[in-house]
């Protein structure tokens, strides 16, 4: 069985169906099964997921009649298989490392759910999306508090940046309401949270997300209606909190949780000229050349970019420096500072500038410093998290390296760089 199912409603979507699809098979971790839900396409949006089925084994494609896209979602769950469920739109497509970084963080944490980060996408502009700053577990009732802040932010309403647990999904007969036209995905979110323990915080944008949908009244739909929908949400919404407080916490966050009245879905567009808004692609390290000559230039340069990618997902990730980063994987890699020249040339700075950051580090708790003659440093405990996405990234390239080659060719491989390493050492050494 796969361990994770990544579900796609499709409808009408043969111009953007491609990126999407493309970008889930592109994915770093492989053990997934994909579903296409065609909902009753008018356009080659179902051929388009037939090709892709004959493609890869792992593509499942179901054609059904048009139904909406919450019960073609329930249905998608009904037919899913994996450990765990991950959701995406059909318009949008996400980072070649999130399906790997939702596994990873869901297991080694052993939370119910991992929320993250994710971009806005207005024609060739981005900003980045996220409400909670700080990257770990949590548990459910310090998500609500976050929510209850700000509750009509995207971040908490929609389900595309979240990564859930099958098991639980199943025991709770969990669904999404298909009479809704507003707010479903929430909806699903506050029934899936009263059963979670804790929440996993990843602080890495792993979804591109581009709003397309009309409004409910672009929709057809009447006005009273609407309105009729939204005060049945918001009292889902008042209903959920009275469930997590108790009596005196509600009465004191009854302010915030009926600023849900007021508040409404809104995820703030990427403005161009405002700050953190980027055009798209320069927030990925990308590679787009052939090379003309094969040497050993093209193998450093591919390196190099997917280290330099490697380091920009962890910089995201805890918010900071890339050249700090630089210095925990020398401090990884040979455990103490040789010399400050050494370390210096490593990370890209100079001695003295390499000492103030050594000093930063070590006030923020993740160098301990030895102040002997000369003076050293090593990392703390506190580094840990942030070493083991390190180690988990170097481990994806080392896997992609060795993609395609069998046993003997590896180990040949693997004996052959560890020589080679070896040789420029002694060489660097003389």
């Amino acid at each position: 069985m796969p361990k994770v199912s990544i579900i796609v409603p499709v409808y009408n979507a043969e111009a953007v169906l491609r990126r999407c699809v493309d970008s889930i098979l592109a994915q770093e971790f492989r053990d997934f099964e994909l579903l296409l839900m065609d909902d009753g396409s008018k356009d080659s949006s179902g051929a388009i997921c037939d090709e892709y089925a004959s493609m890869d084994g792992r593509v499942r494609v179901v054609h059904k009649e048009n139904s909406g896209v919450s019960d073609t979602r329930n249905q998608a769950l009904d037919m899913a298989r994996g450990e765990y469920i991950q959701f995406l739109d059909a318009d949008d497509w996400i980072v070649p490392e999130a399906t790997r970084l939702f596994v990873y963080h869901i297991e080694t944490s052993h939370a119910d759910m991992v929320i993250a980060d994710f971009y806005r996408v207005v024609g060739d502009r981005i900003s980045r999306k996220g409400s909670i700053e700080e990257e770990g577990l949590i548990t459910r009732n310090e998500f609500a508090d976050y929510m209850a802040k700000s509750p009509a932010d995207y971040y908490y309403g929609v389900i595309w940046n979240k990564f859930f647990r099958r098991d639980l999904i199943e025991s709770f007969g969990l669904r999404m309401d298909a009479s809704l036209k507003w707010c479903e995905d929430f909806i699903f979110n506050l029934e899936y949270l009263l059963h979670v323990e804790n929440v996993y915080v990843l602080r890495v944008p792993v979804y591109y997300y581009v709003k397309t949908e009309g409004s409910l009244v672009q929709q057809g739909m009447k006005i009273g209606k609407i309105v009729q929908m939204k005060l049945n949400v918001i009292e889902y919404y008042n209903r959920f909190y009275e469930k997590i407080y108790d009596e005196y916490e509600y009465a004191q966050k009854r302010p915030e949780i009926y600023s849900f009245l007021i508040d409404y879905a809104h995820d703030d567009g990427a403005i161009p000229g405002l700050p953190g808004t980027k055009k798209l692609g320069e927030e990925r390290v990308l590679v787009s050349q052939e090379p003309q000559v094969s040497s050993c230039w093209e193998r450093m340069y591919y390196e190099q970019r997917m280290l330099d990618r490697i380091i920009r997902t962890a910089s995201q990730q805890y918010g900071l420096d890339p050249r700090d980063l630089k210095l925990f994987l020398y401090l990884r890699t040979f455990g103490h500072i040789g010399t400050m020249q050494e370390a210096a040339d490593y990370v890209g700075l100079s001695p003295m500038l390499l000492a103030a950051l050594i000093e930063r580090l070590a006030f923020r708790g993740y160098v301990k410093l030895e102040f002997g003659k000369p003076a050293t440093a090593e990392l703390t405990p506190q580094a840990k998290p942030v070493v083991d996405t390190l180690d988990l990234g170097l481990k994806d390239l080392e896997e992609s390296e060795l993609e395609n080659m069998d046993e003997d060719v590896e180990k040949i491989y693997q004996e052959a760089r560890a020589l080679a390493a070896g040789n420029l050492r002694k060489k660097l050494e003389r």
